[in-house]
């Protein structure tokens, strides 16, 4: 592996390249014309090998999604309940998602959270929505609060703001 002036591996190959492609064109013409051609091509795929080393080296997580809040079912047969959150949460401009199954399991709506960057997970069970309240969980410190239903649009853009400011 070669290494570059200061000591970072070098593995990539080249990010750039072109030439002439005279006889190419002629190839594809019955009278096999020779046509002056140049080429250039960009390796997009390399740019992006560069930055997730980068990241990797710097231990950066990279964030795939701009989802801010996942809908969570803590029990089966909630699905009308998680359609309705996810409508108010997107009247409000907060992006929002949740699983398309009819009833998904619990810690794989937790795990898609964290593999996704998705900050918080608004939890939906049955005692939940009897008494009209959503469980507000923050994916990575694992804290958690109760918050009536009409007040959750609030706590939530005021928990976005607290994470963008850290």
């Amino acid at each position: 592996e070669a290494k570059v002036e200061d000591g970072e591996p070098a593995g990539v190959g080249s990010i750039a390249g072109g030439g002439r492609y005279d006889n190419l064109v002629g190839m594809f013409d019955p009278k096999h014309k020779n046509v002056p051609c140049v080429g250039v091509s960009i390796g997009v795929e390399r740019v992006f090998s560069v930055l997730e080393a980068k990241l990797a080296r710097d231990n950066t997580k990279i964030r795939t999604t701009d989802v801010q809040v996942y809908v969570v079912s803590a029990q089966k047969n909630l699905l009308e309940e998680r359609m309705k959150l996810c409508k108010e949460l997107w009247d409000a401009n907060i992006k929002t998602e949740m699983s398309y199954k009819r009833n998904p399991k619990f810690l794989g709506q937790l795990q898609y959270c964290e593999e996704g960057g998705i900050p918080l997970a608004a939890v939906l069970g049955e005692s939940e929505v009897a008494q009209g309240l959503v469980t507000l969980k923050h994916v990575f410190s694992r804290d958690e609060v109760k918050v009536k239903r009409e007040d959750i649009v609030a706590e939530i853009r005021k928990r976005l703001e607290e994470a963008n400011k850290s």
